[in-house]
């Protein structure tokens, strides 16, 4: 099979950040936990309760574990070569933005803790390295300084800065009392966003967005984001932004085009209208989903409900087809994604399988196969649960194939654990984002059809 650019990049990311599983040292990692809620496993609990418990104990990542200077969401609980404890990831904080919110909404935390751990990682922001507005996707959680995630990357991440926006403009749509707390928040987020450079990174005016540049390297990376990938969102933000919006051309010309756009085969009797043979991992209907609500969305490319539900439903089948008779694999235990594995990152979908299932895959899937995903989290639960759940819900993967069974946890998973449910229980996280007059205006500009848009 060909690979896309995104492989390439995720093959390159698997070489660099081999997982070691080591504990974290060092004082910052070794962080108290300040939720109260440290109840044990209890078995058979009845649905409710057991999407509650697992949304509550998954959240803590973000939570306990935020880093105690800044609160951004740490990268991993285990470190990768010598990265160190202070590693924190900008991505991985949208999406702990959004597990915040669920979090007040559910009145796990107050809604005054929330909007003061909000403000903290704001104010954290308002002073870190930034390029043209936009943020590397690693910082030193205590200074703020980029931390380098590739030999050349070491400067604006404009996909890690549009997940970090998905939550930050949730953020901004829900804390909206005029309380010195949320009002600094609101204003704060707004001036950030404002001045984000989007087409800064169509690289002097091309029709396609890039993905990094660097003020030591320059466009070396030289990443054209095309579709289809998790990175929807980022040209949906990158068409909203107030001040330097791209054109529809941008989109058109760019995300909507290369080798993996288009698809419309069949696979496993389920047709998918765009992506990869197969459909890729089942990270690419979620990172972006978890602030863009699916449901009606529709352009001249696609429905997007129906592409995530086919995406999900070929994942979901090739599982229980098996067909590298991998132990464990079953309709209670599927779902392939990106995630840590015995020989390190590796993305996994249904043509690079090794036998390894992410929990992330099939609990973030809950809007598109609640049935299936709540067997998942069942069996998860119930039955695997000696091996798999601790103090920060699921872990990354495991597979009973290989023995093998993950000690860390990963920001980039654990947050849409929790979004994705809230987002299949109350639709929470899509109503904040979609009602943002910003991201209507975009979405409008770049030809969507929405229930959220209004006339």
């Amino acid at each position: 099979m060909k690979h896309s650019f995104l492989f390439a990049f995720l093959f390159f990311v698997t070489i660099t950040l081999f997982a070691q599983q080591r504990p974290a040292a060092g004082s910052s990692a070794q962080a108290k936990p300040t939720l109260t809620y440290t109840a044990p496993r209890q078995k058979n609990l009845s649905d409710e309760k057991l999407l509650d418990e697992v949304q509550r104990q998954t959240f803590k990542y973000f939570w306990d574990f935020g880093h105690p200077v800044s609160g951004m969401a740490r990268e991993r609980s285990n470190e990768s070569f010598d990265y160190g404890d202070e590693v924190v990831t900008t991505g991985g904080t949208g999406f702990g933005l959004m597990a915040i919110i669920v979090a007040a909404d559910r009145k796990w935390i107050t809604r005054e803790q929330a909007a003061e751990r909000v403000l903290k990682i704001v104010n954290f922001l308002w002073k870190a390295d930034m390029y043209h507005g936009v943020f590397p996707h690693w910082m030193d959680g205590a200074t703020g300084k980029t931390i380098r995630f590739s030999l050349k990357d070491d400067g604006g991440d404009l996909v890690e800065t549009s997940f970090l926006y998905e939550g930050l403009i949730c953020a901004r749509q829900y804390f909206t009392k005029d309380t010195p707390t949320e009002s600094q928040l609101r204003n704060k987020i707004l001036w950030m966003w404002e001045n984000v450079e989007w087409n800064w990174h169509t690289q002097g005016g091309q029709n396609v967005l890039y993905w990094h540049w660097s003020p030591n390297n320059g466009w070396s990376m030289n990443h054209q984001i095309h579709g289809w990938n998790e990175c929807l969102v980022t040209y949906v933000l990158a068409a909203s932004s107030p001040k330097f919006a791209i054109d529809k051309k941008v989109y058109d010309q760019g995300w909507a085009t290369g080798d993996y756009f288009k698809n419309g085969k069949k696979y496993l009797g389920t047709t998918l209208p765009l992506g990869f043979d197969y459909g890729g991992p089942l990270f690419f209907s979620h990172y972006s989903f978890l602030g863009i609500d699916p449901h009606g969305l529709k352009d001249q490319y696609a429905d997007y409900w129906q592409q995530n539900q086919a995406h999900t439903r070929i994942n979901y089948d090739y599982c229980v087809a098996n067909p590298k008779k991998y132990k464990g694999y079953s309709k209670d235990s599927w779902g392939l994604t990106a995630s840590d594995s015995y020989q390190g990152y590796a993305a996994h979908s249904p043509t690079e399988d090794l036998g390894v299932i992410s929990p992330t895959a099939a609990l973030s899937a809950m809007p598109y196969a609640p049935k299936e995903s709540m067997m998942a989290l069942k069996h998860f639960y119930n039955d695997l649960g000696d091996k798999i759940w601790g103090e920060y819900g699921f872990v990354d993967g495991f597979s009973e194939q290989h023995n093998w069974y993950a000690k860390s946890y990963l920001a980039i998973d654990q947050g849409p654990i929790v979004g994705m449910i809230e987002n299949h229980r109350t639709g929470l996280l899509w109503k904040l984002f979609m009602s943002s007059p910003d991201v209507q205006r975009g979405l409008k500009n770049l030809g969507f059809e929405s229930p959220h848009l209004k006339k």
